[in-house]
């Protein structure tokens, strides 16, 4: 893939030599299992579409996979609110810590202000600095900044530094801008690509995940999506059956070489009409959707999520021509739908995110394995959890 980069003055224009159509979804998921390929039906709502964060409409999602030699195994992952200029339209957002062992940037602005105006980029830990100057890179660059002299980057990371070199700091400004250029909206591409490519999981190789749920007609019929970039221990459990026991590999399991510590990034989107304040309690509830999953945020694991929302009545103009605005937002009895939308994306974007993964091979040798499925559907039929909207009654059909 070939880039080019002009300055001028403090402009900056990426011009690239071709734009990809977005992949279907069968490229996307090719040689891929997903939590419902095998039967593992999280919760009572329906997924959207493609079961996928870009199921939020507007929402798009690019990959840069850096793979180099035998030890570079990182990425990076854009999620990009909306399609036009962020700056000038940016979405209300909020932030919440479920364990503050990281390095996030910009997230005190978003706390303080209640709004994103960047693309959303997720790493690996030492390449921080290296996302923030390419997103500012490329916010100066778009039409109609060209005065703009402060922009709030909003990065978030997980350490590979097992597979990865890490201290190498092998991410480039040209991979953000590839992964923020290249975003798109459809199927997602999950696993071990984009930032995920060095991640663990639960004590197998984890990576990029994402899930979706559509409320009823009668409970507003708002989309709630969730990406995950899933690098944390824990005692896996999927859908109630105790896989990582059943597989012999948890934490505090004496003779397995595996640790708790780690990170999971979230990031949750909605076009339900929510401000800032009801966007943190949508955040906190993401949390409980990591817990049923066996993760305990370890000492060790930063785990952070953010929340925006894409309504387009909640959009937040750089320059207001007036003093005030009239928006649309729901009623916090309206919100509790959406609370379990968000539980139910997340727990099923981290199985996603394990299942998709495939074995990886990395720096000084180190391997770390993919989920084995068979064993895993072996093991979910045994305690019967299974093709529960099949057995079970669930959202409303005829919704």
């Amino acid at each position: 893939m070939r880039y080019c980069t002009y300055r001028l003055g403090y402009v900056c224009l990426i011009l690239l030599s071709f734009v990809p159509r977005p992949p279907t979804f069968a490229q996307v998921m090719e040689r891929k299992v997903r939590a419902r390929d095998i039967g593992i039906e999280i919760g009572i709502l329906k997924p959207g579409t493609n079961n996928a964060i870009t199921d939020v409409e507007g929402v798009r999602v690019g990959h840069t996979t850096v793979k180099e030699g035998t030890e570079v195994r990182t990425g990076v992952t854009a999620i990009l609110p909306h399609g036009g200029n962020i700056f000038q339209e940016k979405v209300p957002a909020a932030v919440y810590v479920g364990n503050g062992f990281g390095k996030a940037l910009g997230f005190t602005q978003i706390e303080e202000l209640g709004e994103i105006e960047t693309p959303i980029v997720l790493t690996n830990t030492l390449s921080v600095p290296t996302a923030a100057e390419a997103v500012i890179e490329h916010m100066l660059s778009l039409p109609g900044n060209e005065t703009i002299r402060s922009v709030n980057p909003v990065v978030g990371e997980t350490n590979d530094g097992w597979l990865n070199d890490i201290r190498g700091r092998h991410v480039r400004r040209n991979h953000i801008l590839e992964a923020i250029l290249y975003a798109h909206s459809g199927p997602v591409e999950e696993g071990s690509v984009g930032a995920g490519t060095g991640t663990l999981c639960l004590g197998f190789k984890g990576g990029i995940g994402t899930s979706s749920r559509v409320l009823p007609r009668s409970q507003g019929g708002h989309t709630v999506g969730v990406l995950v970039q899933s690098n944390f221990g824990g005692i896996l459990t999927l859908n109630g059956a105790p896989v990582g026991r059943e597989l012999d590999r948890f934490y505090m399991r004496g003779d397995v070489p595996y640790g708790a510590d780690g990170s999971c990034m979230i990031v949750v989107a909605t076009d339900a009409p929510l401000d800032s304040r009801n966007l943190k309690r949508l955040a906190k509830r993401a949390m409980l959707g990591l817990a049923r999953t066996g993760s305990f945020s370890s000492n060790g694991s930063g785990d952070y999520v953010i929340a925006f929302s894409t309504h387009k009545s909640c959009r937040r103009p750089y320059e207001p021509r007036e003093m005030s605005r009239q928006v649309e937002l729901l009623h916090n009895d309206s919100m509790s739908p959406l609370f379990l939308a968000v539980v139910e994306a997340v727990e099923e974007a981290v199985y996603n995110s394990i299942l998709t993964a495939t074995t990886v091979t990395g720096r000084e040798g180190h391997t770390v394995e993919a989920l084995p499925i068979d064993r895993v559907i072996e093991i979910c039929k045994r305690y019967n959890v299974m093709n529960w909207n099949t057995t079970l009654p669930s959202w409303k059909k005829g919704e």
